[in-house]
C-alpha cells in the first residue's frame, strides 16, 4: 500500500484526504515512479472545487496532481530508454501525482539533470510548459515590449524569464515585494492595482501574457495590443469575447520539459520555490496557494 491524495466530492480544502491505496502496476508503455516531489497548481484547486466541471469533470474518488519528479521503480512492457533507478521529471494527465507512487506514460518523462533539485524538477512540467506556450504564442522579439501579469507567480515567474530570452523588454506586473526579484532577472517591475492602465499606457506594449485573469485581457485590448498577440492562461471567457489566444497547454511534452530542465541546469532559468510541504499537509499547501501571493511554486514531498 502507498499514500495518495483523494477527494470524494467537490468542495474546499477540507474534502482532501491522504489515504492508503494499492501501489499501481505499470501497463504497456507505462513506468512506475516513486515520487520525490510534486508541485501543486491553481487549476487543481479549481477542479477540486468543481469550477471547471464543464471542461474537466472529476470522477470520484478522484486523485489530483500533474507535475512530478522521482525515481523509476518498475517498467511496463514496450518501454525503452528508461531503467529501474533512473531519476526522471515528468507529468501525468491522470490526476495522480500527489501520491507516493504514480504511473506515467514513458513518453511523458525525461531524465532529471543532477543540477536540477528535486523540488524544482517536480515543479517544472505544468508551469514551465504553460509559460513556454504563452510566450511563444505572442512571439516577442528584440525591440519589442511584452507585459506579463502575475509576473512572480508559478507561471509568470518563468514566463518573464523566457520572454526576456527573446531579446524583448519585459514589464512584470506584480506586488512591490517581488519587484527586486524581477529587476534581478532583467525585468522592469510595474505595480498592480489602481492606476495600472496609466502606468502602462506610455510603454508601447506589443504583446501581453496574462497569467492572472481578473480583467487583464480587457486591459491589454484597451491599451491597443492586437488580440493575436495576447495570450491568457487564466481568463477563458475573454478568449471568446476578444478573440485572444489561450495556448497554455499546447506544448506540454517531454521535449519541452527537457529543454526547460536544461536551462535550469545551466543556470539560465530560475524556478522560484515558495514553500515545501509533506504530502500529509496537502490542505495546508493549498491554503497557502489560495492566498495568492506566493512567488513561484509550492511543492509536496511524499
Amino acid at each position: 500500500m502507498a499514500k495518495a491524495v483523494r477527494f470524494d466530492e467537490y468542495g474546499g480544502r477540507d474534502v482532501l484526504r491522504v489515504v492508503d491505496v494499492p501501489v499501481p502496476e505499470p501497463g504497456e508503455g507505462e513506468v512506475l515512479v516513486r515520487v520525490r516531489a510534486a508541485a501543486i497548481n491553481p487549476g487543481e484547486a479549481k477542479i477540486r472545487e468543481g469550477a471547471l466541471h464543464h471542461l474537466w469533470p472529476a470522477a470520484f474518488p478522484s486523485g489530483q496532481g500533474s507535475d512530478l519528479a522521482g525515481v523509476v521503480t518498475e517498467l511496463g512492457s514496450a518501454v525503452a530508454g528508461f531503467a529501474v533507478g533512473d531519476e526522471v521529471i515528468g507529468f501525468t494527465d491522470a490526476r495522480a501525482s500527489h501520491a507516493e507512487y504514480v504511473l506515467v506514460d514513458a513518453a511523458n518523462l525525461t531524465p532529471r539533470p543532477p543540477a536540477v533539485s528535486w523540488e524544482v524538477a517536480g515543479s517544472l512540467a505544468i508551469a514551465g510548459a504553460t509559460a513556454y506556450a504563452a510566450v511563444r504564442a505572442v512571439s516577442p522579439g528584440p525591440g519589442e515590449t511584452v507585459a506579463v501579469s502575475g509576473a512572480a507567480g508559478g507561471v509568470g515567474s518563468i514566463a518573464v524569464q523566457l520572454a526576456r530570452r527573446t531579446g524583448a523588454e519585459v514589464l512584470g506586473i506584480a506586488g512591490p515585494g517581488n519587484h527586486e526579484w524581477l529587476r534581478s532577472h532583467g525585468v522592469k517591475p510595474v505595480a498592480y492595482g489602481d492606476g495600472l492602465a496609466e502606468r502602462l499606457r506610455g510603454a508601447g506594449i506589443d504583446a501581453f501574457v496574462d497569467t492572472h485573469g481578473d480583467g487583464y485581457v480587457a486591459l491589454a485590448v484597451e491599451l491597443g495590443v492586437a488580440p493575436e498577440r495576447i495570450d491568457t492562461v487564466a481568463d477563458f471567457p475573454a478568449v471568446e469575447r476578444y478573440g485572444v489566444r489561450a495556448e497554455g497547454s499546447s506544448v506540454k511534452s517531454a521535449a519541452v520539459l527537457a529543454e526547460l530542465a536544461g536551462l535550469v541546469a545551466a543556470s539560465e532559468l530560475e524556478v522560484p520555490i515558495a514553500a515545501m510541504y509533506p504530502l500529509t499537509e496537502v490542505r495546508a499547501a493549498f491554503e497557502e496557494l489560495e492566498r495568492g501571493h506566493t512567488r513561484g511554486k509550492i511543492v509536496l514531498f511524499p
